[in-house]
């Protein structure tokens, strides 16, 4: 028996793994609240989950490939060509069908760090290199430098907006000079997995910049304010040659049935999406408000989810929480990200961050 082992390539060396939020764990009765995956704390929209549950009584036939039906929904609803869609299993599955299509070794991709921390993975992946941009000290995009890093070797940027995981959003003008700042044969990723809980009429929508830039791709997102997190479908809106190039470029089946028709059965029901949005965002002001008269430094955000600057005390701080009831996502040695959720959770959240800030100014 030879003890050599099938080859792999040496793009996969090293590679991080990607860190799920860590579910609650309840103990002796007591409630854990899961605050570390930008989840909606809300059940499934009325009537998406019958739409689910009758699109499983038929799983044993494979979905709908073309995902016929949610492109009609999509492009009626944002008012777009059918052939300017694209679907993938969330908006994180595009994103590496995006590299697939436009990087490879030698290419060079760029975004903020920290950001989204699935970035610096699918770009290995695809055996590209990444180039790391540092935030500005208050924790927002330095899009200034990002376009000085372009160079002939720039294949894609993202640019996650508003970003995860500190909720800072860029503005229109800044995101239009950036974009003029940039050659045209460079693709720009908008990813907006938290465009619902945008509310600064400065941020601009992506999907109104993208329709005369060839070179903007708009990422979006069923699992987030939609609350279909567990059923992995997601969509980019791009002209369409890259459209084209997501298409050939996506795993056969991959979005199932029950997913897609779960997806047409919540945009079918954007008021109550809409009302459910807004009392997330109403508590996200509440915990900001309080966590500034806590005297933490809280950037303004317009995302789910607020951000803690922690530095060294990151991980005491997320110990302190679970044992709270609360779980939050720590990134060690930076801070937390902290998802608003039920508002008991999120008074939990409070009182601890409260206590934590006394003992730190002890």
């Amino acid at each position: 028996m030879t003890d050599k082992t099938p080859k792999l390539r040496e793009a996969l060396d090293g590679i991080p793994t990607y860190k799920p939020g860590k579910p609650g764990a309840a103990s002796a009765g007591a409630v854990s609240y899961k605050l570390s995956s930008n989840e909606n704390p809300y059940p499934p929209l009325p009537g998406v989950l019958e739409s689910a549950v009758a699109a499983a009584g038929s799983f044993n036939r494979y979905p709908d490939m073309a995902c016929t039906g949610l492109l009609a929904a999509l492009a009626e609803r944002f008012d777009v060509p059918v052939s300017h869609l694209a679907t993938g299993t969330g908006s994180v599955g595009i994103a590496q069908q995006l590299l697939q299509a436009t990087a490879g070794p030698g290419d060079e991709v760029i975004f903020a760090w920290r950001s989204f921390e699935a970035y610096p993975i699918i770009t290995q992946i695809s055996g590209a290199t990444a180039v790391k941009v540092p935030l500005t000290e208050t924790e927002e995009h330095d899009l200034d430098a990002m376009a000085a890093a372009v160079t002939e070797r720039t294949r894609l940027i993202f640019v996650c907006n508003p970003n995860n995981p500190t909720g800072a959003a860029i503005g229109r003008e800044a995101l239009e000079r950036f974009l003029d700042r940039v050659p045209a044969e460079v693709l720009v990723v908008l990813d907006e997995a938290y465009r619902e809980f945008v509310r600064d009429e400065d941020v601009p929508d992506g999907l109104e910049l993208y329709r005369d830039r060839p070179n903007v791709c708009v990422l979006r997102t069923f699992s987030k304010a939609y609350g279909l997190a567990g059923l992995r479908v997601g969509f980019a809106v791009a002209h369409e040659p890259v459209a084209a190039a997501l298409r050939k470029t996506a795993v056969p089946f991959g979005v199932s049935q029950v997913a897609q028709d779960a997806a047409v059965a919540s945009l079918g029901n954007e008021q109550a999406l809409l009302e459910r949005v807004e009392s997330l965002v109403a508590e996200r002001a509440r915990v900001s408000r309080e966590l500034v008269v806590q005297g933490w430094t809280v950037p303004p955000t317009q995302a789910n989810f607020v951000w803690l600057r922690l530095g060294e005390h990151t991980v005491d701080f997320a110990a302190r929480a679970e044992q709270a009831g609360v779980v939050v996502r720590p990134f060690p040695g930076e801070g937390v990200r902290v998802t608003i959720g039920e508002p008991e959770a999120n008074d939990i959240f409070l009182q601890t961050a409260a206590a934590f800030r006394k003992e730190l100014e002890a």
